[in-house]
């Protein structure tokens, strides 16, 4: 069609910047499937377009509050005058191609189906998280955005990484290039913003703000941003192991100060912790305090959800046989982690009862629980009354009692090699 278009002269008549709105109106026609036949009322006409109006039907009758403008006679004068052969191909000369807007709807129903149809083919499709992830991309908008600037790619993409994790230790670069073929696809991309909602759902937290909190959101499903930024923090827990990282644990630990490990060199000095029993914190306030409570028992703080950095320890404590014992706050991350720790380490919950949660409540006002609700199985009724409750208690509130536990669980004595080398 467009090739029998006469453009200059078409933009010298009907493209006339006066006629504009007309332009526009009949656009709108094409999109909405209405034909471009019969009487199309202009209202409040101006003084320009009246007279381009006048002009291009060879009228010279007034207008008034509005004009008629019919549409046959624009049609005929533009194909007699072999400037269009008829007002759609005009029309879209001028403005580009109008796409009807039931041949839209049908593509993007088309589009969303199969957006769908990858959605519910996930490796995770099963479970809560993901199922509350796609919801959100479908009623949000987020899926029909992506729709409209055809960029459904990204979840098949998002599909593809959430099938591969959790990766535990798995550098960043690494994940995207076996789901993508691109190593920087989640470095601040779309597609990574798209990654970054679903893993919210799943570790149950908010949005992350800021570098650190993107890092631990990735964290909680293994995967590694920097193995030098992951780390884990702990207190009085002494190692056996040829390599130095060994060596400087057991001195920490006989002097009771606090040593922070790094992701790398638990990966480049593997060691084996020699405790027979192991507590863990969520909060570096409890591991502080136990700094100063005499002969202290091991302890590991995850500073929030557990890095790549305090998973591999752990699963080294694990795999020494030691005991792990393991508390969070009690609100709805503190009861995942547990409940992770304990499918993961075989860990005993540690003052982690609807009892402790009763007594900590009754001791004064307390933040509102917030996010996702979580389960804790270890004691169903624990999540029961915490929801009903709605209130939060982070574990500065049980130090007292914490600092009992651990100085009652004494670590085993130095070995005399040690304490000659100190």
């Amino acid at each position: 069609m467009e090739a029998s278009v006469d453009l200059r002269r078409l933009r010298s008549t009907l493209g006339d910047p006066a006629l504009a709105r007309l332009v526009a109106a009949l656009a709108r026609r094409i999109e909405l499937g209405r034909p471009l036949t019969g009487p199309l009322v202009l209202a409040r006409p101006s003084d320009a377009e009246l007279r381009a109006i006048r002009g291009l039907l060879g009228s010279r009758r007034a207008g008034g509050g509005s004009v008629t403008v019919p549409l046959d006679r624009v049609a005929a004068a533009l194909a007699e005058a072999a400037i269009a052969p008829d007002l759609r191909s005009a029309v879209e000369a001028l403005t580009g191609p109008v796409t009807p807007r039931a041949v839209t709807s049908a593509a993007e129903d088309a589009a969303r189906r199969t957006a769908g149809d990858v959605l519910a083919a996930g490796r995770h499709a099963g479970t809560d998280w993901y199922r509350a992830w796609s919801e959100a991309v479908a009623v949000d908008g987020t899926l029909t955005r992506l729709i409209r600037r055809g960029e459904t790619r990204l979840i098949d993409a998002a599909v593809a990484v959430l099938d591969l994790l959790p990766a535990p230790g798995t550098p960043l670069p690494v994940v995207a290039e076996r789901a993508t073929g691109d190593t920087k696809a989640l470095s601040g991309t779309p597609l990574a913003a798209l990654i970054a909602r679903a893993l919210t759902f799943r570790a149950g937290v908010d949005q992350p703000r800021g570098a650190e909190a993107e890092r631990d959101l990735w964290e909680s499903a293994g995967v590694i941003i920097d193995d030098l930024s992951s780390h884990v923090l702990v207190l009085g827990l002494a190692a056996h192991g040829d390599e130095p990282l060994a060596e400087w644990l057991t001195q920490a630990a006989v002097r009771h100060t606090p040593f922070r490990i790094t992701l790398h060199q638990l990966v480049t000095m593997p060691v084996t912790p020699s405790a027979a029993t192991v507590h863990v914190c969520e909060n570096p306030s409890v591991l502080r305090a136990a700094v100063s409570a005499p002969a202290a028992a091991p302890l590991i703080c995850t500073e929030g959800i557990p890095s790549a950095a305090c998973n591999r320890l752990l699963t080294a404590v694990a795999d020494a046989g030691a005991a792990v014992r393991w508390r969070g706050d009690f609100d709805w991350t503190g009861l995942r982690t547990t409940a992770t720790a304990i499918g993961r380490y075989g860990a005993e919950p540690w003052r982690m009862s609807i009892t402790d949660y009763e007594t900590a409540l009754a001791a004064g006002d307390t933040e509102p629980l917030r996010g996702t609700p979580a389960s804790s199985p270890w004691e169903p009724a624990l999540a029961d009354r915490m929801r009903n409750a709605g209130r939060a208690v982070m574990e500065e509130r049980l130090i007292p009692l914490l600092l009992t536990d651990l100085t009652a669980a004494r670590p085993p004595a130095a070995s005399p090699a040690t304490t000659e080398r100190m």
